[in-house]
């Protein structure tokens, strides 16, 4: 079974995610422009946006994951699927930016002042040298210290999951199953193995 998904998705051209993964952005704005977000549709698009984003990054993170315990190999789409997340952060953060708040000290002032919202641009900024490096350029260019670079993404992704918790108002269910499905998702990316050779090699010091 596993197999045969394997097979047909290796039939299916990467660059269609380029494709595919942007049209909600563009539905998400319909519905905006349209009253189909409701009576703060700036507040909802944000939302929407930003929960895509989420969502994009946690595929992305499951990759690994679904390949070492599944055999479901999706690896082919990862920088696709990391830099479609990085574009609707981009969206959700643009979206506050110019759509929201618009007043530049204000911005500034939110970004000190909210802990969500400080959090949340941390996790943007983390990303950003991800996308700038997810080309194979980079790749040959940075060498090891690609790989090293590019485990930002579980610090960036965590910190979105915390950033959806803090936004949301009261305690809320889904934000806890995000985050819940992040740490999830971390914890098995933990090796055993490598984690107890580098429990003995600090003992040994």
């Amino acid at each position: 079974m596993v197999d045969s998904l394997n097979t047909a998705l290796r039939r299916v051209p990467a660059w269609l995610l380029y494709i595919v993964l942007p049209l909600p952005a563009f539905w998400f704005l319909y519905l905006g422009l349209t009253g189909g977000l409701g009576a703060e549709p700036i507040k909802a698009l944000e939302q929407e946006l930003g929960e895509f984003a989420l969502q994009l990054l946690i595929v992305g993170l499951a990759v690994t994951p679904l390949r070492r315990f599944a055999g479901l190999n999706l690896i082919r789409f990862r920088r696709a699927i990391g830099l479609m997340a990085f574009f609707y952060v981009a969206l959700h953060l643009l979206t506050w930016l110019v759509l929201d708040v618009q007043i530049l000290s204000q911005i500034w002032a939110d970004i000190v002042k909210r802990p969500y919202i400080t959090i949340g641009m941390a996790g943007f900024v983390l990303l950003v040298p991800l996308a700038l490096t997810s080309n194979n350029w980079s790749v040959r260019r940075l060498g090891p210290r690609w790989r090293k670079l590019h485990k930002l993404t579980y610090l960036a992704v965590l910190l979105g999951g915390v950033h959806y918790l803090m936004l949301a108002k009261g305690l809320q269910l889904e934000p806890l199953l995000y985050l819940g499905v992040i740490l999830g998702l971390l914890a098995l990316r933990i090796e055993p193995g490598k984690l107890r050779r580098r429990i003995g090699r600090r003992s040994a010091a």
